[in-house]
């Protein structure tokens, strides 16, 4: 058995092997290494905008499984805390609301939303009380547009995460994203969640399995761009398709993009059309189980219904398709690796090489 690796070299690596994607073991170390460090979305700005707001969330609910909850304090400052009661342990606050302070129902502790503890009933006689460790610990907080990102221990913060992203989404309509419910569900995918994140970061699938985005899309032009953190995906629309109206100093120019796909270490994917944002929150469910949660939110309506995001449920059923079946075939004892097309699949290769560094002093394979 040897450590996990990835050659740098594209033209001579091997993907990650076929137990990766189905092994408990490996399974768990993902977990700590991989998704305890990193963002992942937790909530719309809009449910916590008004002071006094509180809001309970789950952080990657079935993975990570972490209660925090959103609090808004008078000064307007967001704030992710620990919903869980530095006494016994009880889960603080249920129910999304306002409220002054949070107080536990078991034995009536009681914080700021600033997470400071600031009293507790019969601790008259407890030396050093509160003291620090008394308070609600806080975790980071990335904000983008009307999305609420958390990371339990981040190794960077996000927004240097998101940074190398800007100058060319920056110039979008991020504040005039308004959440759409009604366009926004959750997909069970019987599959391991670095096999999506794999289907997602390469075109190369998509005339062969999606066949009405392909004549949305010039797939010639197609573009993959590397970031420390993440990638973005380029995709020109094809003559007569829509694409975005950019401003003459975007890096795009007039060229006609239909989509921008961008992808954050190592569970997060925003699809950006010129009708406004899908957002596809992946949530790790076991070796061979994760849901994705689609979270729509429009700032054109006029566009709906066109172009390269015209049909995202038959899409998303079209690659649920593919990548279960590749998560049967990893099963197979004659499988090992595969190999890479250096053209088509950078951004395959990237994220294995990010797993592979995270992991590869906790595992081998």
């Amino acid at each position: 058995m040897r450590p996990l690796d990835i050659d740098p070299d594209i033209r001579r690596a091997s993907t990650l092997p076929g137990r990766f994607y189905g092994d408990p073991v490996l399974y768990a170390a993902q977990v700590e290494r991989v998704l305890a460090p990193s963002f992942h979305f937790v909530a719309d700005a809009a449910d916590v905008a008004e002071p006094g707001a509180v809001m309970p969330v789950t952080l990657l609910e079935g993975s990570l499984d972490e209660p925090l909850v959103l609090t808004r304090d008078e000064a307007g400052v967001l704030r992710a805390l620990s919903n869980v009661c530095t006494h016994r342990a009880n889960v603080l606050v249920h129910e999304r609301g306002s409220a002054r302070s949070l107080v536990c129902r078991y034995h009536g502790r009681r914080f700021g939303l600033d997470g400071r503890c600031r009293h507790m009933p019969r601790f008259e006689e407890t030396l050093d009380f509160p003291a620090p460790r008394d308070d609600l610990p806080s975790v980071a907080l990335g904000l983008l547009g009307p999305l609420v990102f958390a990371s339990l221990a981040p190794t960077v913060p996000f927004d240097a995460v998101w940074e190398p992203f800007r100058a060319r989404l920056d110039a979008l309509p991020w504040g005039e994203l308004a959440p759409a419910p009604t366009r926004s569900r959750d997909y069970v995918v019987n599959a391991h969640w670095a096999l999506y994140c794999d289907n997602f970061l390469e075109g190369f699938h998509i005339p062969f399995v999606h066949p009405t985005l392909a004549r949305a899309v010039e797939l010639g032009s197609y573009r993959t761009e590397l970031f420390p953190g993440g990638t973005l995906q380029t995709a020109f629309a094809a003559p007569g398709e829509p694409s975005f109206s950019l401003p003459s100093s975007h890096p795009d120019g007039a060229a006609p993009v239909a989509a921008y796909y961008a992808w954050l270490y190592p569970a997060t994917m925003l699809n950006l059309y010129p009708w406004g944002l899908s957002l596809n929150a992946i949530r790790p469910a076991g070796p061979e189980r994760t849901v994705i949660s689609f979270r729509s939110y429009v700032a054109d309506a006029s566009q709906l219904g066109r172009g390269a995001g015209a049909d995202l449920h038959g899409v998303e059923l079209e690659d649920e398709a593919i990548v279960e079946a590749v998560q049967r075939g990893a099963r197979s004892r004659l499988y090992a690796r595969g190999r890479y097309s250096p053209s088509e699949e950078r951004g395959v290769h990237h994220f294995h090489r990010l797993l592979a560094a995270a992991l590869s002093s906790a595992i081998a394979v």
